[in-house]
Formats: C-alpha cells, sequence, structure tokens
C-alpha cells in the first residue's frame, strides 16, 4: 500500500478537499436536498428498501446522508475488482474501445476498500442527477470535462483533492492500481433511503419465463448472469470467466436488469482519438428484468435527470426486484449504438 502520486492517471481537479471541507460539502448537499421540492411526491423516486412503491420520508425525518458513487476499472487487466460485493446497485456501461467500465453505489455498507478506481465520463453526470447531492469517487477526468463536473450537483473527489483516502496498490500496474477508502470519504453508511433509484422491491409479479443465462454483449466486452438455485442469485461473469474479489467472494446479483438505450457519441474523446460513448439514461424504452431464476420483459421510464427510473411489466404493472444487489446493464438498442466513434 503506497501513497497516491500525482502522476499517475489522467488529469483531475483543481483544489484539495481535507476532512473537514468535505464534511462541509457533503452538509452543504443535505441542506439543499432540505429545501428542494417537486411536483411528484418525492419527484418519482423511491427508496430502495421500501418492498414497493413508496412515498418521500416525513418531514421529521432527517434526510440520509449522501449516496457514494465509485467509478470502477473493468478492464481485463483490472481484475479481480475490490469491494464490488458489497455495492447496492452497479451500474455497467460502454467506454471507449467497446469496453465497459462500471460505477458501484454504496449505501447500506461501505467496505474498506473499493477499487480499481477509473476515470469519470459526461454518462456519470446524468445517471447521478437522480440523487440528492452524491459524492462521486473517481480517478479524474479529461480537461474539457472538468468544467461540467465542477458545476454538477455532486461532491466530486479525486486523489488530487483527498489523497489521505486512496492509495496505491504496489502489486497491480498502474493505472489499474488505485483504490479507495469508502470511509474516508463517507464516515458511515446514509441507508437505503439514499438510493433514490426509482427501484421497486418486493414478491416476483406473475409470468416471466425461466431463465438459465443471461449474455449482454459490447463491442469489446460481455457479461454472462448464471442463476443459481443454491443461491437464489445471479453469478456474474465477466469476458467468460467468474467475477471474483480480491476477498474471494464470487459477485452476486439479487437482480439483473439489461436496459436498452440510445448510446451515441459524445463531445469528447479519448488520447488515441476514440469517441467517449455518451449512455443516454432520460427516457423511456425496453428491458429485460432478471430475477428469481426467471425473464421478464418490461419497459422503463426516466422522464427527467432527476427522476429515479420506473420499471414496468408488459401489462403496465409495477416491475418490482428481488432485495438484494442489482445489477443494470446499459446495452445499446437496436439503431442506437456507436459504431466508429460517431453517430
Amino acid at each position: 500500500m503506497t501513497p497516491v502520486d500525482q502522476a499517475h492517471g489522467p488529469r483531475t481537479r483543481r483544489g484539495t478537499f481535507g476532512p473537514a471541507l468535505l464534511a462541509a460539502a457533503v452538509a452543504l448537499g443535505l441542506a439543499a436536498g432540505c429545501t428542494s421540492s417537486r411536483d411528484e411526491p418525492g419527484g418519482g423516486r423511491s427508496p430502495a428498501s421500501s418492498n414497493s412503491a413508496s412515498s418521500s420520508p416525513s418531514p421529521r425525518t432527517p434526510p440520509p446522508g449522501p449516496v457514494l458513487a465509485v467509478k470502477i476499472d473493468n478492464a481485463p487487466a483490472a481484475r479481480p475488482p475490490t469491494g464490488l460485493d458489497a455495492a447496492d446497485v452497479v451500474y455497467a456501461e460502454q467506454v471507449e474501445g467497446g469496453l465497459s467500465r462500471l460505477m458501484a453505489l454504496y449505501a447500506t455498507k461501505l467496505p474498506p476498500a473499493v477499487g480499481p478506481v477509473r476515470s469519470a465520463r459526461e454518462s456519470d453526470l446524468e445517471l447521478l442527477r437522480q440523487f440528492t447531492r452524491p459524492v462521486l469517487a473517481f480517478s479524474g477526468a479529461q480537461g474539457k470535462l472538468l468544467p461540467l463536473i465542477d458545476r454538477a450537483p455532486l461532491t466530486a473527489v479525486t486523489p488530487e483533492e483527498s489523497s489521505g483516502a486512496f492509495y496505491r496498490d504496489a502489486d497491480r500496474a498502474a493505472p489499474h492500481d488505485l483504490f479507495l477508502r469508502p470511509k474516508d470519504l463517507v464516515p458511515s453508511p446514509p441507508g437505503a433511503a439514499a438510493l433514490t433509484t426509482g427501484f421497486r422491491y418486493g414478491a416476483a409479479p406473475p409470468g416471466g419465463t425461466p431463465e438459465k443465462a443471461r449474455s449482454v454483449r459490447f463491442p469489446a466486452a460481455r457479461f454472462t448472469f448464471t442463476w443459481s438455485p443454491d443461491r437464489a442469485r445471479w453469478l456474474v461473469a465477466m469476458d467468460g470467466r467468474a467475477s471474483v474479489t480480491t476477498g474471494g467472494q464470487r459477485v452476486a446479483a439479487a437482480t439483473v436488469v439489461v436496459q436498452y438505450v440510445t448510446v451515441r457519441g459524445s463531445r469528447f474523446h479519448d488520447f488515441l482519438g476514440n469517441t467517449t460513448p455518451y449512455t443516454q439514461t432520460v427516457g423511456s424504452g425496453r428491458a429485460t428484468v432478471l430475477r428469481d431464476g426467471r425473464a421478464f420483459d418490461a419497459r422503463w421510464e426516466r422522464p427527467a435527470a432527476a427522476d429515479g427510473t420506473r420499471f414496468t411489466t408488459a401489462d403496465g404493472a409495477a416491475m418490482t426486484f428481488a432485495p438484494g444487489q442489482v445489477w443494470v446493464v446499459f446495452a445499446a438498442a437496436p439503431g442506437g449504438a456507436v459504431r466508429d466513434g460517431s453517430r
């Protein structure tokens, strides 16, 4: 375990967050959450702890602390991951070259370490708008994206700003060696009420078809989810290999969502000139939900960036999720995929 070397990684934001400044930023976000209002109770948001659609906490209930979002490297050289099994929600998105990257959300528990931590993308800002002032931990971002991150309604933390919360693993090669100590950013888990994803949890709806395994392909990556009756979970594999954390835990999800979205070219490029994909998570479309060994055809809807995503069955009923870790894989809808870096 070595201190963070600022020479590694992409360009990061200016300034430094000490513990006091970070606490003040989090408190400011909570104050902002106390004064916000929406036409719909809860703004279309639904705490993950409920077993059905539920309303916002009562006015006497203190607002939850911020959810922690961590950008996690998912290149083959970055595996195995650390702390991924403790996440409440894992989002998988396409990045340059057709590879994948993960965003893990932590609300009900904080593992000792998470990583490898990598850089942010423009899509992350839209995705995180559904939460009240979340804390986003990432290694950095390209210079042209930094002003957008600065203006986003979140607390962005990089090694440059909070070096004490990050460390480098001497047994790993850069850039796959950066790790986060979550409790140095968020002293205690905020609880399920901070997960304003719009997801609804409860007993499975009627219908669905038996499903043993489901694969989702990106241009240069593949996710496979295999149902385990013994564990009552979907075992996660990436590029044909079982996903196991550094602690030896098999990564497994209670619910898997394959959400079909538009993946278009953005205004940004990587250092090789490849266009950075933009995953559009506001709108509506088709989805497949895997739970309890069955696959359900579903629809998703997220009217605005500040709203959570609601899933419904083919007949319009609530598509409930099984309690436990949720994986959401953003797959390109037909006609909505980046081909050669432009669209």
